[in-house]
């Protein structure tokens, strides 16, 4: 076997690595990591932040990056969700003041119509108000974060509460916002039903309030109403006995009058949310549409650009003492039925479909014949019960402003 001798190798430098320089070969085979996001386009990582959405977590985005913390402000969806009453009158109290169960001692029962509206409306919207307001005073609604700079601390937890104000005093493009409750105002019993839709320009539009005395789920081995009669859309239509009309005993049981009560309850609930939006009307004149709902989906305000901007520019008629905007006089329409079964089996006993608007309104926005905005408050299943209540017997009632 011939042997292999020094001469026999190859005289390039390029074969013999070079000792002196091991720490610079090293960067050229293992360079520096980079970060991937800064390859993507501001644009983009905007769209990644609008599906985020959350005031906290866009919050927890800023302090990624200088990049993060310059773009967030750019964002043009903001969701704020509302998580607890903070108020002095407790402050002796432990804090757990600021838990949902101090929210629950403000619901009551329809049993009194006066204490619903003063202590499951009024005392829970003012918080609404000084939360979204631009100073703080006796109480409020605040978002909690971990912010510990912040000037109120919820000692037992250890989170910080911040205003709407601050919250979104750094947001300037803000086109679509929604703020949710943590619960809605009215205390309802347990099985009853109750939803309302308002919308709102400088005043009330209109609203829309579904209710329900009971909602009965149906059986594991229910099958589809095969009674019912289909209407011209292909939706099942109320059942061929049932001629639509009210009862006797709906005025003599008490069911009138608590049908009443639901409809005042709702549209003070609508009023004083839209009252306490104003701050951030003013503030942000970059909003196309505003939400404001709860988390129990109980009631939902709606404005559009074209009805925020009616109230930048048109004064606003409002109790500066009940923390409300005020209702002008209304036209209402009802719909009755004593029992309503939908499609999917649910049964709603005294089921109740409220359509309001103002008696008096200058060029109205959809014409009055027209009940595309009744059957298309709710989603579903409560879309399809909107939509067999109105093809009942339609009973209209006036009520004055308040």
């Amino acid at each position: 076997m011939p042997s292999t001798t020094t001469a026999d190798l190859p005289m390039s430098s390029s074969f013999y690595p070079d000792l002196t320089s091991s720490s610079s070969s090293s960067s050229r085979v293992y360079p520096e990591p980079s970060d991937h996001f800064d390859r993507l386009p501001d644009s983009l990582l905007l769209l990644v932040f609008n599906k985020i959405a959350d005031v906290k977590a866009l919050g927890r985005c800023c302090v990624v990056s200088r990049r993060f913390h310059s773009l967030v402000p750019q964002v043009d969806t903001v969701l704020v969700r509302v998580d607890c009453v903070i108020s002095d009158d407790d402050s002796t109290s432990s804090s757990s003041s600021s838990s949902p169960s101090s929210s629950d001692k403000s619901r009551a029962p329809f049993s009194s119509l006066v204490r619903l509206v003063l202590g499951g409306i009024v005392k829970p919207l003012q918080a609404l108000g000084q939360f979204l307001g631009p100073r703080r005073s006796s109480s409020s609604l605040a978002v909690g974060t971990a912010d510990e700079t912040a000037a109120e601390t919820d000692q037992a937890g250890g989170v910080t509460h911040h205003s709407p104000t601050q919250v979104l005093k750094n947001f300037n493009e803000i086109r679509l916002l929604r703020i949710e409750l943590p619960s809605g105002e009215l205390g309802i019993d347990d099985g009853v039903l109750l939803k309302w839709r308002a919308d709102f320009g400088s005043t009330l539009d209109n609203c829309v309030i579904l209710g329900a005395s009971s909602v009965i789920q149906p059986g594991p081995n229910h099958k589809p109403n095969d009674v019912a009669v289909s209407g011209g859309d292909g939706v099942c239509a109320a059942n061929a006995e049932d001629n639509g009309s009210i009862p006797d005993s709906f005025y003599t049981n008490g069911g009138l009058k608590l049908r009443v009560v639901w409809t005042i309850s709702s549209l003070i609930a609508a009023s004083a949310r839209h009252y306490l939006l104003q701050p951030i009307i003013s503030e942000h004149k970059t909003l196309d549409s505003l939400v404001l709902t709860d988390a129990d989906g109980q009631g939902v305000l709606y404005m559009n650009r074209e009805q925020l901007e009616e109230l930048r520019v048109k004064p606003l008629s409002a109790s500066s003492a009940s923390k409300r905007t005020l209702v002008p006089a209304l036209n209402m329409r009802l719909w009755y039925a004593p029992q309503l079964e939908l499609p999917d089996g649910v049964v709603l006993k005294g089921a109740t479909l409220v359509a309001i608007r103002p008696s008096e309104q200058s060029n109205p926005k959809k014409e009055v014949s027209d009940l595309s905005w009744v059957s298309t408050a709710f989603e579903e299943p409560y879309g399809t019960a909107a939509k067999m209540l109105v093809k009942r017997r339609t009973y209209c009632l006036e009520m004055n402003s308040f």
